[in-house]
């Protein structure tokens, strides 16, 4: 079964290459935001999928490690993936789509709550700024049906990788 790269694929172009990131996350309502540094390298797997590698600083001021994969299933017409971290033991599934003016991919998933009771429902959301600056901010829902911006990542292009020109959708 040999799969083309369609449009959307070609979107997941712009994460392509080297990056560093300033992120802050809220740990608690009660605590300052923590903030840390890192680096994150995309390769393409295929022209089908991203795959991030993430180094960074764990809430615990540890050393972590994070990978990503992105790609996009035509036969449901959503984007999907999959989130893991070496601080975590949850495997997280993404599905999601991109705005009417394919700037922002907005990724649905569900995970352990912050309680640590049951489940809860979050989204990441990836924000093309231009081709060398984007921005992921994740939230949860809460249980009063709000969103709840709990952490922000804003990242600053180091290099291209070769041939990692990308399509905007257009609406």
């Amino acid at each position: 079964m040999q799969s083309e790269p369609t449009r959307e694929h070609r979107w997941l172009d712009a994460l392509i290459g080297e990056w560093s990131y300033e992120m802050e996350c809220l740990m608690g309502p009660d605590q300052p935001p923590m903030t840390s540094t890192g680096t994150e390298v995309v390769r393409s797997l295929g022209g089908l999928w991203t795959v991030a590698e993430i180094h960074g600083e764990g809430p615990n001021g540890q050393p972590s490690i994070s990978l990503m994969t992105l790609g996009f299933n035509p036969t449901i017409g959503r984007f999907t993936g999959t989130f893991v971290a070496s601080m975590m033991t949850h495997l997280w599934t993404y599905e999601g789509s991109l705005d009417a003016d394919a700037r922002i991919l907005t990724l649905d998933a569900e995970g352990p709550s912050f309680s640590s009771e049951g489940v809860s429902k979050y989204q990441d959301i990836i924000e093309l700024v231009d081709d060398d600056h984007r921005i992921m901010r994740s939230q949860l829902l809460s249980d009063d049906g709000n969103w709840i911006s709990f952490m922000t990542m804003r990242y600053r292009r180091r290099s291209a990788a070769p041939g990692a020109a990308h399509e905007r959708l257009s609406a």
